[in-house]
């Protein structure tokens, strides 16, 4: 292990042997970052190799995408297919539908090249959406890394983006079933739908939808999405990484294993097995056979058709809204079966989007943490946590209600109360039973701190009972348990003309709210006095919780400890 002061730049002379005369190290380039990533201690743990994972799902999709873009023709005209494929010669079909299914069987690896991609493009939301996740719950967002949350949460809406872009391109039945849903929700928008409509598809449906998403997908939402995660592995660098707490962890150093040569070696030995595992995969496991659903037709649907996953949780709040939510003001019909989604996810997005500024905004908070938190710490953030979790996943469930009726023979309509009724009552339950079993997880530590561990071993007493012999905690459970900061709630602060405002009210008693019951406020700062003072407190000396220490280190050498030698001469 190594340990790197954070206001420091390490320095290896050995890495850099010649020196100018003030002293500084003399070479090239890459020899100083060599020295200075020699130098530099990164904290060995699992979430680190994430970042291996999503470079490795980015290059597939890189080096995948440039092949297909070779073969491939982004347009709707209508051609009659002489191909390979026996089942569709002589069917008219868009060039873009063509050109897929030629890339499929008659490009040498193209379906590879194809299946590859998919499973990439899958595989990538999930890892940043678990990044964001081991993001929340640990704290990381704080200061100096909300920027660094906000780019992570862009890149993520840019992968969103583009595999929504890239679902449509085939031109198949699926993806003109969903650009038909696509449409009917652009259409509804008040004012502007309409307008916006015959923009985004070139006209009627489906007009040039294809010649318009090309571009976004090919161009616009990869570049967003390589931009934003070079500046945010920019600030990342600048900022150091954030470790657990544990001994000899502090705000001002970093604990851990050198980026060069040791965690470097993990990080490619991971981005090697991301593409070799996702290679394998799109070799084995047949995925978006788009042969099987034929052209895109304007008056035409798949049944049972599903998005990908990443994107279900939209047509799951589709369908979630009651039938017939309108309202009729202005000479005009208001659809609220489509304004109140959008405006919920929205709402939804933006409140992930800045966490970081609200629970700043609560507790008064300004300083720098490069310390993480243990979810049980943070109760009301946790509980925020699992809240959202629930929320997206309802409307994730939602999305696949149909087959979730046929698979469980039961009745859509059922299905979709049942949702309607978790989407409202889910996240309030969960919010409650978290932060319940956060302050109970608080309350089970407090007494491992002060009772011990149960070691299994049971010893017989002088006066002829049992009980179980319990061992200390160990050194790093003890630290981490014991040197948590506490966090107070805010005060109410007057303004200029000496008044406390209605919105400051607000603040302080939501700050309180936001802060009670945290491990900040309840920790244990010398819990072995505390078990000295517990253990004086017995009646007759004989407290059996000195059995739980060890006689020999809290109660001395009594009948205790007579006790556990007659025990261990019973053995």
């Amino acid at each position: 292990m190594s340990v790197t002061d954070r206001k420091q730049v390490p320095d290896d002379p050995s890495v850099a042997p010649f020196r100018r005369a003030n002293g500084t190290p003399w070479g090239s380039g890459i020899v100083r970052r060599l020295a200075i990533l020699r130098g530099r201690a990164v904290p060995d743990r699992w979430s680190f190799l994430l970042g291996a994972v999503t470079t490795g799902c980015l290059v597939v999709l890189v080096v995948t995408g440039i092949l297909l873009t070779i073969f491939y023709k982004p347009s709707s005209s209508i051609v009659r297919y002489h191909g390979s494929y026996p089942l569709l010669r002589g069917v008219e079909m868009s060039e873009a539908y063509a050109s897929t299914l030629r890339i499929s069987f008659e490009v040498t690896g193209g379906l590879l090249i194809r299946q590859a991609h998919h499973w990439a493009a899958l595989l990538l939301p999930a890892v940043l959406l678990l990044r964001l996740l081991i993001t929340f719950f640990t704290g990381a967002f704080r200061k100096p890394r909300r920027l660094q949350w906000v780019l992570l949460f862009g890149v993520f809406v840019a992968a969103l983006t583009a595999g929504w872009s890239g679902y449509a391109l085939p031109d198949d039945l699926l993806a003109g079933t969903g650009l038909r849903i696509f449409s009917g929700v652009v259409i509804a928008i008040p004012l502007i739908g309409t307008a916006l409509s015959s923009v985004i598809f070139g006209g009627e449906f489906t007009g040039t939808i294809v010649a318009t998403l090309y571009p976004l997908h090919v161009i616009i939402a990869p570049a967003g999405l390589v931009l934003l995660a070079l500046l945010r592995l920019r600030l990342a660098h600048r900022a150091g990484p954030a470790q657990p707490s544990g001994p000899g962890r502090t705000e001002d150093n970093v604990v851990g294993l050198p980026v060069v040569p040791t965690m470097a070696t993990k990080w490619l030995g991971m981005f090697w097995i991301t593409i070799g595992l996702i290679t394998l995969n799109a070799a084995l496991v047949e995925i978006a056979p788009i042969w099987r659903q034929g052209p895109s037709s304007p008056g035409a649907a798949g049944a049972g058709s599903q998005p990908d996953w990443y994107t279900a949780f939209l047509d799951g709040a589709l369908r979630l809204v009651p039938s017939g939510w309108e309202v009729v003001g202005f000479d005009r019909t208001w659809t609220l079966a489509v304004i109140v989604p959008l405006a919920a996810l929205a709402v939804f997005f933006a409140a992930v989007a800045g966490f970081p500024l609200l629970e700043q905004w609560l507790t008064g908070d300004v300083a720098e943490h490069h310390l993480l938190d243990r979810p049980r710490d943070t109760p009301a953030r946790t509980a925020l946590g699992v809240a959202g979790l629930l929320f997206y996943g309802t409307l994730w469930a939602a999305g696949s209600a149909d087959l979730i009726a046929t698979q469980f023979q039961t009745s859509f309509n059922a299905v979709i109360q049942l949702l309607q009724v978790t989407v409202l009552a889910g996240p309030m339950v969960g919010f409650g039973i978290t932060y319940i079993v956060c302050g109970a997880i608080q309350e089970r530590e407090q007494e491992r701190l002060l009772d011990g561990v149960e070691s299994g071993v049971i010893v017989r007493l002088p006066s002829g009972g049992y009980v179980e012999a319990h061992r200390p905690v160990t050194p790093r459970e003890r630290f981490v348990a014991t040197s948590l900061t506490s966090m107070a709630p805010r005060k109410a602060r007057r303004n200029h003309r000496g008044k406390i405002t209605p919105v400051e009210r607000v603040r302080v008693r939501l700050s309180h709210r936001y802060l009670a019951n945290t491990r900040c406020q309840q920790r244990v700062t010398q819990a072995p006095e505390v078990a000295r003072t517990r253990l004086g407190a017995s009646s007759d000396g004989r407290s059996r919780r000195a059995l739980r220490f060890g006689a020999g280190r809290h109660a001395g050498r009594g009948e205790v400890g007579g006790a556990e030698e007659h025990a261990r001469g019973g053995r």
